[in-house]
């Protein structure tokens, strides 16, 4: 058996080593870049600018790889496009039900509403900005999200007024949810909901600005139930030293060891709630005290699977070119119902789309104004295989397709999940005429071999990309075959290395009796 594991335990023990210089790489390129942009002429730097491609990936040593689009721009929507009389201002929360979109239009406290054609183009269908009913306040104040339950129920973060609204399908008023009733929160804090899912059981699940307990949770009722997938709190071995001996003003003067923040949240087709946060230094991400993206069960606990070579952050190497400095920002995740999932960087305007498994498939995207880029991405969503993303800062819409490229990675997905094993190996093999350096296409090929019971097929696929804990199952599988096949041969070779020496040493005994005894009666 080939030991895979010990090339993983030398790529791990060196990843920060390489991090480093590949960090000072990026710096020094960027720089030398940078004189060469400003010294060529508008069309050759545009050139330069895409030299390396739109869509890109990291294979199991870190390297970057480019790939074919996974996804392409298809329409972009601003205030003029959506012919709005008011320009959008600000806006900060996108959410997609069936063929409805809505963008929360924070700035001009209100929600727009648009709706999807046959043809895939938004229109808007009506602007949300009052409601009816039993309230002292119809109107909203900053409102930063948007969910709509199984029933048709609305529920709005009126984050300006302070408070969660449930309203009926036709807004009317029904309830509306406030600061948590708990003992342990500071009563202070002002109660400001920012982002909400809701579940088949319209429970709510709130981020709070300035609560970092966890999420929110409300039962059907209204009622304050408690909080629920709380990040741990982040700290250094050096601060935790100096805090054990500091004096009581050197201590006031410390940041206190307090649990990050979530920045959004997603919830499943299962019930799941995918969370993210970009409130996260490098330290954090490099020790593993922080995810900055987690999947949630029902009593807040993280099940997302990780079995991808790096963590789930984004980008492995943070230069500071263009000003952005830093890890990957993750404001927003949308999961698509094959259970892969887009986080994304505000930071860097990159979307990064993650398997089932926790291996990055793409990322794309950019700082800019061009189509495709962003100047502050905030808001990601789906409405079937198509994703959507909003710009703060430009308050302005994006819509992407799959390419024919990406049609056939989704493809394989699905058919693996539907337990089509057969055909999804066949189109990973597709996928692998257009991308040659595409890991996932090896390793969709390994898994439908081992699905399919081609232990020994299977573990060439996962050797030559490494992946050593497949490639340990399938030598599990093809060493319990083996024996299988081949148990009567065993059985044989173990009874003749067992019986001839037994047999050997039986005729030596005989042979030496008959010496001994000729030479008895000789003496005799």
């Amino acid at each position: 058996m080939k030991d895979l594991t010990g090339d993983c335990m030398k790529k791990k023990a060196n990843q920060k080593f390489i991090r480093m210089i590949r960090s000072a790489a990026v710096l020094s390129g960027a720089f030398l870049g940078g004189i060469l942009l400003f010294a060529a002429s508008p069309s050759v730097a545009h050139a330069a600018m895409h030299e390396h491609g739109y869509t890109y990936r990291y294979d199991y040593w870190e390297d970057v790889q480019d790939s074919p689009d996974v996804f392409s721009v298809t329409a972009s929507y601003t205030s003029a496009d959506l012919a709005l009389e008011v320009k959008m201002k600000n806006p900060q929360g996108l959410y997609a039900n069936g063929d409805f979109l809505y963008i929360c239009d924070t700035g001009n406290n209100r929600i727009i509403e648009l709706k999807r054609d046959d043809a895939k183009r938004l229109s808007v269908s009506r602007i949300i900005d009052s409601f009816t009913g039993d309230s002292d306040l119809t109107t909203f104040s900053g409102p930063t999200d948007i969910a709509i339950s199984e029933e048709g129920n609305v529920f709005i973060a009126d984050m300006g007024n302070t408070r969660i609204l449930k309203l009926s399908p036709d807004l009317e008023y029904i309830m509306e949810y406030g600061k948590p009733d708990d003992s342990a929160l500071d009563q202070g804090v002002i109660f400001q909901p920012y982002k909400i899912v809701v579940d088949a059981a319209e429970r709510v699940y709130c981020v709070a600005r300035g609560i970092n307990k966890g999420l929110c949770k409300y039962e059907a009722d209204g009622s304050f139930s408690g909080f629920v997938g709380a990040l741990p709190a982040t700290y250094n071995l050096w601060d935790y030293i100096w805090k054990r001996i500091a004096s009581q003003e050197q201590l006031a003067k410390m940041t206190s060891f307090v649990p990050t923040e979530y920045d959004n949240l997603y919830m499943d087709y299962e019930g799941f709630i995918y969370a993210v946060t970009g409130n996260v230094k490098e330290e954090d991400l490099d020790s593993g005290q922080v995810n900055a993206v987690r999947k949630l069960n029902l009593i807040g606990n993280d099940i997302l699977v990780r079995n991808g070579d790096y963590e789930n952050y984004g980008d492995l190497y943070w230069g500071d070119g263009g000003g952005h400095q830093g890890p990957s920002l993750f404001s927003d995740v949308t999961v698509f119902d094959n259970d892969t999932y887009v986080c994304l960087d505000r930071n860097r305007g990159r979307a990064f789309g993650y398997d089932d498994q926790g291996r990055l498939m793409f990322a794309f995207g950019g700082n800019g104004n061009e189509d495709g880029y962003f100047n502050w991405a905030i808001g990601i969503e789906h409405m079937g295989t198509d994703l959507y993303i909003l710009d703060q800062q430009t308050a302005s819409l994006t819509s992407f397709s799959l390419t024919e490229f990406g049609q056939m990675v989704f493809q394989a997905i699905d058919q693996f999940d539907h337990g089509d094993y057969t055909a999804s190996g066949e189109t990973w093999e597709e996928v692998m005429k257009l991308n040659g350096n595409y890991d996932l296409a090896y390793i969709g090929i390994g898994r439908s071999l081992l699905r399919q019971k081609r232990y020994r097929e299977a573990m060439d696929y996962f050797e030559i990309k490494y992946d050593d804990e497949n490639y340990s199952k399938a030598f599990k599988q093809y060493r319990k075959e083996w024996v299988e096949g081949h148990i009567v041969w065993i059985v044989v070779l173990l009874l003749a290395l067992f019986l001839i020496p037994m047999a050997i040493g039986r005729l030596h005994k005989i042979r030496h009796d008959i010496e001994t005894a000729d030479i008895f009666i000789v003496d005799q």
